[in-house]
């Protein structure tokens, strides 16, 4: 197994060579194995190990054995314990996924306090068969089919080519003790049941089921990378980014003979789960919208908007007299004046400023909100009939800041200004307001 592992290396993970390695070690046979194989080869390795509080006397028999095995082997050590339960509890997660997220955080903060260059964990080929397998029975894409990734940015997972056999067999031969964790024996977790009941009626089913399994695994694995290309091509030609946002072309969309799979492909990193919404949103009503706890997908008229959802600003805004710029919410400039352009930008208006009362206020708009669009001759009209007219998008409008003078709008900033406030030949104190 150890030169088999050399050779891997060599191949496969070369970059590993001379670079300071953090090893998660929790004292059972695999992380053990891993430690073992790492420091024959002489690579340059610490150990981390988390005492999750979970076992009692067990745990910290772990700890005990881990950093006793540290000391005679002079390896450095990196140890740290975790409430675990009142963290789930808090975090209202399962007891595993408590400490999957307590133990790589930790992870992490140690990697760029030490300054190591790569974390390596002990998953193994039956840990792969087993995610693949909770993955099925749970429901999943096809990347959640592709087992555990050997490499996944830092973290990289060297024994993913060995069975849980080869592991132990290594450890028998150089008599490397190791720890037993007596939750692998309880069925109340989904992996154990697989694991106990499932996984060996499937080996007594194929001899060489591990085998079967792991040229699949290579198979799924380059579909995965032919499904990544082709979505990454697509999405060149049916996706642009436009100040933070992702405009999918609804009509370029609906032509691909199964757009499903590339919004799923598109979307899956920002956390959407309710695919069947998703799916029903190109031919949904304008307005409809899918969210997750940090990104929204809105259907417009003629794209998929895809982003980050915003606290909405309700406060409002104060603007006194003798101000000449403000910079929050928007950078507003005031500028008194002679002239009045005879073309002007929609970021700039004139108004009469005598017809102001300061102080002014910036706010977003309210339900109910009206004013008399420029250039309409003194009709009144509400704000969101305007916005309706202007086929501004729900983003577009919640975005949108009004200037307005006690309860009368001047200015839908950057969109209209407000007829009552126009110059006219007899206005004698002329104000530009400058959107910067």
């Amino acid at each position: 197994m150890l030169l088999q592992l050399q050779n891997h290396l060599s191949q496969n993970l070369p970059f590993l060579q001379d670079k300071k390695l953090l090893l998660a070690v929790s004292g059972g046979v695999d992380s053990m194995v891993l430690t073992h194989l790492f420091k024959a080869l002489n690579y340059n390795i610490a150990i981390a190990h988390c005492n999750f509080n979970l076992r009692g006397e067990e745990s910290d028999g772990d700890e005990n054995f881990i950093k006793n095995y540290a000391q005679d082997n002079d390896i450095e050590i990196f140890v740290t314990h975790f409430n675990t339960v009142s963290f789930a509890e808090d975090a209202k997660l399962s007891i595993q996924m408590a400490a999957r997220q307590l133990r790589y955080a930790w992870f992490q903060e140690l990697i760029q306090e030490k300054g190591f260059d790569y974390l390596l964990t002990a998953h193994h080929l039956d840990d792969s068969i087993e995610t693949f397998l909770i993955n099925f029975t749970r429901g999943t894409g096809l990347e959640g089919l592709t087992g555990i990734p050997q490499q996944n940015d830092i973290i990289i997972r060297p024994l993913l080519s060995f069975t849980r056999a080869e592991i132990e067999s290594y450890a028998e031969e150089n008599n490397i003790k190791w720890r037993e964790d007596s939750s692998n024996v309880s069925d109340k977790y989904m992996r154990n049941k697989l694991r106990h009941d499932i996984i060996p009626v499937l080996k007594s089913m194929n001899t060489d089921f591990n085998g079967s399994f792991k040229e699949t695994l290579q198979h799924l694995q380059q579909a995965q990378s032919l499904v990544e290309d082709a979505s990454v091509l697509v999405y060149k030609q049916v996706v642009t980014e436009v100040e933070g946002q992702k405009h999918i072309n609804i009509e370029q969309l609906l032509r691909l003979p199964n757009y499903q799979a590339y919004l799923y492909q598109w979307l899956k990193p920002f956390g959407f789960t309710a695919w069947n919404d998703i799916y029903k949103l190109p031919n949904a009503q304008s307005g409809k919208q899918v969210n997750t706890d940090e990104y929204r997908l809105l259907k417009n008229r003629e794209n998929l908007i895809l982003e980050p959802l915003q606290q909405q600003d309700s406060n409002v805004y104060k603007i006194e007299e003798g101000q000449s710029d403000i910079a929050t919410p928007i950078q507003l400039h005031f500028q008194k004046t002679t002239i009045v352009p005879e073309k002007s930008s929609k970021n700039e208006i004139f108004v009469n400023n005598e017809l102001i009362k300061f102080p002014l206020f910036v706010r977003k708009w309210r339900e109910g909100d009206y004013f008399y669009p420029f250039g309409m001759n003194g009709k009144k009209k509400k704000v969101s009939k305007f916005f309706k007219d202007e086929k501004m998008s729900l983003s577009e409008k919640e975005n949108t800041w009004l200037l307005c003078s006690g309860n009368n709008i001047i200015w839908i900033i950057g969109r209209r200004a407000d007829e009552r406030y126009k110059v006219t030949e007899n206005t004698t104190q002329i104000l530009k307001i400058e959107l910067l």
